[in-house]
């Protein structure tokens, strides 16, 4: 199963990068490069996804539009998916 969320990617006083989803409580990440902070974001999320839906009623919120995220000049908005393969029976 396929998920996006749009995530900000900040850079820092060290040149670094900070990312964060607005839709996803707590779900941060960064790197040294925007690269590093995007691979690193992707992992987060699916971290983040897939602890929810081991919930007993997994409840994932809605997506945000991008042009609805308040961002500060120099933020990059991108689009991160996630790719979540479910074992046989998962939803049994």
């Amino acid at each position: 199963m396929k998920f996006i969320y749009p995530a900000v990617f900040r850079k820092n006083e060290d040149g670094h990068y900070n990312a964060w989803f607005p839709d996803l409580e707590l779900c941060e990440a960064s790197g040294e490069t925007l690269e590093d902070a995007i691979e690193n974001a992707n992992e987060a999320a699916r971290n983040w996804i897939t602890v929810e839906l081991e919930e007993e009623d997994p409840l994932l919120p809605y997506v945000t539009d991008i042009e609805d995220i308040e961002v500060e000049e120099g933020d990059i908005v991108r689009n991160i998916s996630v790719n979540i393969r479910f074992y046989e029976g998962w939803d049994e």
